[in-house]
C-alpha cells in the first residue's frame, strides 16, 4: 500500500510502480555512470570481438586519444570489466580483452545498437561483430 501525499489529498502515492522498477537505485546509477563514461561503451563494443591491441582499439574508434583510451582502459580493467594480459614477447606484446562480467555487457550493447537504429535519424549500424 503506498503512502498518502498531502498535496495530493488522500489519494494514496504508491511506493514502486507497477512495472516493478524502483525509481531510484544506487548501483544503477554507479552502473550507468561507469558504463556512460565519454568512450567508455564505444572502448567495450570495440572489445567484443575478442583480444586485441591497443593500437586496435584506437583504429576501431575514431576520434578516440591515446591518452583517454588509457585512461578507460585502467578504470574498465580496475572494475573487472577489462582484462590486460602481458605477453613477453620482443617486443613486448599486450592485449585488453572483456573478463566475463564484461562480456555480459553484450546484450546491453546490442540493445543499445537496436534502439539507436530505430530512433536515432541517420544511425547507420555497424554489421554485427563476434
Amino acid at each position: 500500500m503506498g503512502k498518502s501525499d498531502p498535496d495530493r489529498g488522500a489519494e494514496p502515492v504508491p511506493d514502486e510502480p507497477a512495472h516493478g522498477v524502483t525509481p531510484y537505485c544506487p548501483h544503477f546509477q554507479e552502473t550507468v555512470e561507469l558504463i556512460g563514461r565519454r568512450w567508455s561503451g564505444v572502448i567495450i563494443r570495440a572489445l567484443l570481438a575478442g583480444a586485441v591491441r591497443f593500437s586496435d582499439i584506437l583504429t576501431r574508434v575514431p576520434g578516440l586519444s591515446d591518452r583517454l583510451l588509457s585512461d578507460r582502459l585502467r578504470q574498465l580493467e580496475a572494475e573487472g570489466i577489462v582484462k590486460r594480459t602481458v605477453y613477453p614477447d620482443t617486443p613486448v606484446r599486450i592485449e585488453y580483452e572483456l573478463t566475463t562480467k564484461g562480456r555480459e555487457l553484450e546484450t546491453i550493447v546490442r540493445a543499445l545498437d537496436t534502439w539507436a537504429a530505430r530512433w536515432t535519424e541517420g544511425y547507420d549500424a555497424p554489421a554485427a561483430q563476434g
